[in-house]
């Protein structure tokens, strides 16, 4: 049976994640990072990771708290709690570290991993990422992923909704 390291390793405060960020900088490894709700995880996300991680050689998930997703999006949401949607991104093999944050926006997060490469969905341009001046300042690289048309955390809530 194929052994694997457990999830937890892969869960981080931003203060446990500045060893292995340590490490993969002295290693010369990509860092990537990129940020979401991912609540109700679907095959848009699935994509959206994949063809993320393909920009570097490590995948940074910045994870918005339960807290700071019921502002931005209102007290129904979010359906899945943080804990769970943590454990759910990190059993993804292209996914190498999940920090959760309480800010509405990652912008204090970016400045302190300081990512090779931001990104974000098609949704989103270069002008309205948070955190793309931090990278550009340090000659990183900025990019939109296409997203995958008719999958959306709030098709399929519209969905449940609407049925019988």
């Amino acid at each position: 049976m194929k052994q694997t390291q457990p999830l937890q390793i892969k869960l981080h405060t931003l203060e446990s994640l500045q060893t292995p960020l340590r490490k993969w900088r002295e290693e010369g490894k990509r860092i990537v990072f990129t940020n979401g709700c991912f609540d109700i995880v679907h095959r848009g996300h699935v994509e959206y990771l994949w063809e993320t991680a393909q920009l570097g050689d490590i995948l940074i998930v910045g994870l918005n708290s339960d807290a700071s997703i019921a502002r931005l999006k209102g007290k129904h949401r979010p359906i899945i709690d943080e804990k769970s949607r943590g454990m759910l991104l990190a059993a993804f093999a292209c996914v190498d570290a999940v920090v959760r944050f309480d800010e509405d926006t990652p912008y204090e997060l970016i400045k302190e991993i300081r990512p090779d490469v931001l990104v974000k969905g098609g949704d989103y341009t270069e002008e309205t990422m948070v955190g793309a001046d931090i990278v550009r300042a340090k000659g990183g690289e900025v990019c939109a992923i296409p997203l995958t048309p008719g999958y959306s955390t709030s098709l399929i809530e519209a969905k449940i909704k609407n049925q019988p």
